[in-house]
C-alpha cells in the first residue's frame, strides 16, 4: 500500500444498502482502521490470515483513497 497525503475532506461513498442512501467515510476513519489491521498482522502467525487481513486492509484503504488516485492521475 502506498503512503498518500492524508485527505483534510470526507467522502461520500454509496451503500450497499438502497434505503440508507450515502454514509459518509472520512479518510481518519480508513487510516486509524488500516493501521488497526496492520498492527493486527504483525501478531498473526498464518500466512493465509495474514494475506485475508492484507486484502481487507487494501479494499478499506481503497475506500478513500482510489478515488483520489484517479483524479490524480486525471490531471
Amino acid at each position: 500500500m502506498s503512503e498518500l497525503p492524508q485527505l483534510d475532506e470526507q467522502q461520500v461513498l454509496p451503500m450497499e444498502e438502497e434505503t440508507t442512501g450515502y454514509e459518509v467515510i472520512s479518510s481518519d476513519e480508513v487510516d486509524r482502521t488500516v493501521a488497526s489491521i496492520e498492527e493486527m498482522m504483525s501478531r498473526i502467525q498464518s500466512e493465509n490470515i495474514r494475506a485475508i487481513l492484507d486484502e481487507a486492509a487494501d479494499e478499506i484503504y481503497s475506500l478513500v483513497y482510489s478515488e483520489s488516485i484517479h483524479d490524480a492521475e486525471a490531471a
